[in-house]
């Protein structure tokens, strides 16, 4: 097979992979791009219609800079594609007042100066009708809250690479790769061919146990579930203009979050748990929901949103990625100068989806970036 030469690889082309393959484009470097399956598609993490996306992070304050700079290209982005992705609707963070979702987002919040509000049981009724929080549950209002249209950023992210040039490939599973350990050079191989470039992105989401075997990421990919219910009294209290996202902490500690409604009536609204879900990979998940998991739902909605706990609608299958501190990988390869990686996104990633696009293009091409991923790191999987 005759090589082909690239400036950069990019392996996976679905909520990383798509934004980097159109971040290195834009610069004009001369880029390939492989993906697996067709893209967008269903079949790894980034599908289901909408992701929550919010400032006030209770996950970590090292996050805000990184988020601050997703929002400023999310409206680049749509602003070249004219495609709508970032929808912005507000977002309460409940729970009572020392849980995790409450007391980590104040935390981000006052540490990055962001604006807030803090909400009282009967405060947030007042506001929102549709919850029914007990009393001591609070939550943290966030104007700037809301979602990403996950489809949507990865299709238009990919039309968007190949205007600037970008050559991508569908249903093109990678065999292997090789990095030159004099930092010149990477192949790629697959089924179809054999690839060669200066520098290689590898974002491989629920393959990445595979593609980085070796690297000693830990990583455990589990099955979620998304579900959607019809409202008891119509969609109209839970459409966009008037629902925000949510993430609500119950008293046993499960958070589950949903959002607004943006289609059609008979679409229903979603909700789904952060963390209910059982180790697999991407080649064994069980797609079939089964009958306890959506009782599971209606348990933790039931009382809380119950004009929520109507007919049951659908539900989708998803993965996580998990590193053992559910922090993310972003990082260059140890072993191997011209290899950048980003992996274990740990089921809060696709928010920044748009900022480690040009992290990794800013890694594969100058080797740094002056973006804060300290965090981040595989080296700290290492230490003893």
């Amino acid at each position: 097979m005759k090589k082909q030469l690239y400036d950069v690889i990019v392996i996976g082309l679905g909520s990383m992979g798509s934004t980097t393959a159109y971040q290195l484009a834009k610069r004009g470097q001369r880029v390939l791009g492989l993906e697996r399956f067709g893209s967008p598609h269903d079949q790894g993490s980034h599908h289901g219609g909408s992701r929550i996306i919010r400032q006030a992070y209770f996950e970590d304050p090292a996050y805000v800079p990184l988020l601050l700079r997703a929002y400023e290209l999310w409206e680049e982005i749509e602003r070249e594609s004219g495609t709508n992705i970032l929808n912005i609707t507000g977002g309460l963070m409940m729970g009572s007042e020392n849980s995790l979702t409450v007391k980590g987002s104040i935390e981000s919040a006052k540490a990055w100066n962001l604006s807030y509000e803090i909400l009282d049981a009967k405060e947030i009724n007042r506001k929102f009708t549709t919850f029914t929080p007990a009393n001591g549950t609070i939550a943290l209002y966030e104007k700037k809250a809301g979602f990403v249209r996950p489809e949507n950023s990865v299709l238009a992210h990919l039309l968007q690479a190949e205007k600037h040039g970008a050559e991508l490939r569908f249903y093109e599973p990678v065999i292997r790769w090789e990095a030159h350990p004099s930092g010149e050079e990477v192949i790629v191989t697959t089924a179809d061919g054999v690839y060669e470039a200066g520098r290689l992105v590898i974002s491989p989401g629920a393959w990445a146990p595979n593609v980085l075997e070796g690297l000693g990421l830990k990583l455990q990919i589990e099955r979620q579930v998304m579900m959607w219910f019809a409202p008891t009294n119509g969609i109209e209290p839970f459409r966009l203009d008037q629902f925000p996202i949510y993430i609500w902490e119950a008293e046993d500690g499960m958070q589950f979050y949903g959002f607004p409604s943006f289609g059609l009536s008979g679409e229903g609204a979603k909700v789904a748990f952060f963390r209910m879900g059982q180790p697999c990979t991407a080649e064994t998940i069980d797609r079939t929901v089964y009958d306890f998991e959506i009782a599971r739902m209606r348990e933790y909605i039931g009382s809380r949103i119950p004009q929520l706990n109507g007919k049951f609608l659908q539900a989708k299958t998803c993965l996580y990625s998990n590193t053992p501190d559910e922090h993310f990988v972003i990082s260059l390869h140890p072993e191997y100068k011209q290899v950048a990686i980003g992996a274990g996104f740990s089921g809060h990633g696709f928010k920044f989806a748009s900022v480690v696009g040009e992290i990794l293009a800013d890694l594969a091409t100058e080797g740094t970036t002056s973006l804060p991923i300290e965090l981040f790191s595989p080296k700290r999987f290492s230490k003893v």
